[in-house]
């Protein structure tokens, strides 16, 4: 498809705490849906590592014993999913509103929109990922399928519709959240590191099963250093992103930052939201 050329907002951030990272992305949403904001596509990444859940997932999931003990933050996002460990990668945010072109006409849609830019983007790295397409027919592919006889916490292990692959295994995981204000869909993409860290934090029955979910994570996820056997510093993909939304969207980035009261809002989120035990805890 293609769309008339339109200007939309780029900020790029330096790595943040969890609870600030959900917090600004709601608040440019709740600007954008009261049109004091321009679309934005928001690049950023996390410090200390955060263990996010997915808006419905429940916090038993967690073994928040040994996640204090690892260091590691914890937050609930706004957007659906399973737990994903945020470290060592560029993780982006598109923020727009519903009658968007790029955006509208429903999840998936809006999805294979964004997921040609993002392949668009690593193609032109020279990572040789795929978008992956659901059977129409089935309404779900092997990988599912298979998920739904053996489930657990971890967001990386199954692609959904549109996501993007390497090899065959997960590389970009995606979510999506569609309100009256507007779209947000956020993403992450791990450039390296040991991805199967996230098991550490999370709870098992017993040890047999941590060992099988990590083995399941190693055969059906995988970082851009392990799929290319190359590292990939964060600024450069996050240039290579940009452009290839630029191409594949048709957009003019005017760069920016948050403004004075978009700040104001999301430190209004951290601390009475996203830090805080009832969000985190709710199920």
């Amino acid at each position: 498809m293609v769309f008339s050329r339109s200007q939309w907002r780029l900020i790029l951030h330096p790595p943040k705490r969890g609870a600030w990272n959900m917090a600004v992305d709601e608040a440019i949403l709740e600007a954008v849906g009261r049109a004091e904001a321009l679309p934005t596509l928001r690049l950023y990444a996390w410090s200390p590592p955060c263990l996010s859940l997915g808006y419905a997932q429940s916090l038993g999931d967690v073994d928040q014993e040994a996640l204090a003990t690892l260091g590691w933050d914890i937050v609930r996002r706004p957007t659906g999913g399973r737990a994903i460990l945020h470290t060592d990668e560029l993780t982006y945010s598109v923020i727009g509103p519903p009658d968007d072109p790029r955006l509208s006409n429903g999840v998936l849609e809006s999805y294979r929109n964004l997921s040609r830019a993002l392949l668009r983007g690593l193609t032109t790295l020279g990572i040789n990922a795929e978008s992956v397409e659901i059977n129409p027919q089935t309404g779900a592919n092997e990988t599912s399928k298979e998920s739904k006889k053996t489930p657990n916490p971890i967001c990386f292990e199954v692609p959904s519709n549109f996501e993007i692959t390497l090899n065959g295994k997960k590389l970009i995981g995606s979510a999506q959240a569609r309100r009256k204000e507007g779209v947000l869909q956020h993403g992450t993409l791990p450039l390296h590191g040991d991805h199967t860290r996230i098991i550490q934090a999370l709870r098992f029955s017993d040890e047999n099963t941590r060992q099988r979910a990590r083995t399941r994570l190693l055969e059906r996820a995988t970082t851009v250093q392990l799929g290319t056997g190359r590292e990939l510093e964060w600024e450069r993909a996050a240039e290579s992103i940009v452009k290839a939304f630029q191409t594949e969207l048709s957009l003019d980035f005017i760069p920016g930052e948050l403004s004075s009261s978009e700040v104001a809002r999301a430190r209004e989120l951290e601390n009475v939201k996203y830090s805080n035990l009832d969000w985190t805890g709710r199920s």
